[in-house]
């Protein structure tokens, strides 16, 4: 009697770290594609069979998971739909030694087999095992060797003065031929206007209300795959970017240090200084410390969706009294959001009454609660830590002054006994 042979699904798997070359009719990808296709059609004997679902990416590093064509292969197999992965080359898969340590893991969880066309190797053995962690140990070092490569390319050609890539800015045009920076006439005096204004207004956020009634937005372009990208309205942040950097002094800069450029400055030399200067004083009476709110991460503005974020106003000969701000009216001003500001020691203590009822409620399970009664005991980081494990969020109405908490639901701790085993790759 003939022997029944069980089909094996195949998914191939396909990676090009850069997007050129995609859009021709015979990309890399499709020759990684017809290796593993044809590699496949040998091993019909054996069952193997080739799904026809496409794992492509195109344009992403081998050195993260974060892949949408992986991430798909993933779920694939934990739902049971793919008995194996075929690959071109090991290095398709992942150049990340910690990430494919993961993935095998994965693999053989489900009983799933890999398979490299040009790599040959058997995973069930362990100098097979031992053959594939060298070449991926290889396979990372070439990649971290050609991060340095890169970075010490960039480095030189702003120390040239030289133009390296980056987000486009508002003045200026990428020339075509090369990368240089060339003026663009109507940005440009765009930009001189913005500076003025800020010194005129006094403040960022007084600027960019002004932008914002005249209709002024940020840098817009188009990227090569045709996508739009820009033209938002300008925040304190983008603001801030604008006026402190060095490119429209004709200067560029790399790390912490400041090279001439090839390009021609848009804003002259006394402007830039007394901008730069009033920056430096309003950012002087606001020295940047470390924050002491609790609830930093979990207080959100409901009616903008948006988080609160912690702030202080000095009053009664410098006494700091501490603050919640929605971001949205931070950014583009009060009259962007209907909640007021909120009172950190105010709302803070309320949490902890809505903690205190809560643990008074938790008949069943009061252990999680039972720092409470040395709350006044523990550190800053312990509370927050605490608070963390208990909260999930704080969603603040400004227009009705309440506030909801929504609260994780605890966990009863197993015993070590009980506890699963936990697998490691």
């Amino acid at each position: 009697m003939a022997k029944v042979v069980k089909p094996i699904r195949c998914a191939i798997y396909t990676r090009q770290s850069t997007e050129e070359g995609l859009d021709q009719e015979f990309s890399s990808l499709d020759a990684q594609r017809e290796s593993a296709r044809a590699y496949i059609k040998s091993q019909a004997s054996h069952g193997w069979i080739c799904l026809s679902t496409k794992y492509d990416d195109g344009g992403f590093t081998g050195g993260t998971m974060e892949r949408p064509a992986l991430q798909r292969l993933l779920a694939d197999i934990q739902a049971g739909q793919v008995d194996g992965v075929v690959v071109y080359k090991v290095d398709r898969l992942s150049r990340s030694l910690l990430d494919f340590a993961h993935m095998m893991a994965t693999f053989e969880q489900h009983n799933v087999a890999f398979v490299s066309v040009t790599q040959q190797f058997n995973t069930a053995h362990s100098m097979g095992r031992l053959v594939l962690n060298v070449l991926l140990s290889f396979a990372q070092f070439e990649r971290e060797i050609i991060s340095e490569r890169t970075r010490d390319k960039i480095a030189a050609a702003r120390r040239k003065g030289k133009w390296s890539g980056g987000l486009p800015l508002l003045g200026y045009d990428v020339d075509p031929r090369g990368s240089k920076l060339v003026v663009n006439a109507k940005e440009a005096e765009q930009v001189q206007a913005i500076f003025a204004l800020y010194l005129e207004k006094g403040g960022l956020l007084s600027t960019v209300q002004e932008l914002a009634g005249r209709g002024w937005k940020t840098k817009r372009w188009s990227t090569r795959q045709g996508h739009t990208r820009g033209g938002l309205p300008f925040t304190k942040g983008t603001l801030h970017h604008l006026l402190t950097n060095v490119v429209y002094r004709g200067k560029v800069r790399y790390l912490k240090e400041i090279h001439s450029g090839e390009h021609e400055a848009i804003v002259n030399a006394e402007v830039w200084q007394q901008v730069q200067e009033r920056l430096r004083c309003r950012s002087g009476s606001r020295e940047r410390r470390a924050s002491q709110a609790l609830l930093k991460g979990l207080l959100y503005c409901r009616p903008c969706a948006a988080s609160m974020t912690p702030t202080y106003a000095a009053k009664n000969g410098g006494r700091r009294y501490g603050y919640y701000v929605c971001t949205q009216a931070l950014q583009h001003g009060r009259k962007q959001c209907p909640s007021r500001a909120l009172p950190a020691s105010a709302i803070e203590s309320w949490v902890l009454e809505r903690l205190y009822e809560v643990s008074q409620e938790a008949q069943t399970q009061p252990q999680p609660y039972d720092e409470l009664r040395h709350w006044d005991k523990l550190s800053f980081l312990e509370r927050r830590r605490l608070l963390q494990s208990w909260i999930k969020r704080v969603d603040y109405d400004g227009s009705q002054e309440k506030a909801r908490l929504t609260f994780i639901p605890s966990r009863p701790k197993s015993s070590p006994r009980n506890s699963p085993k936990r697998k490691h790759p």
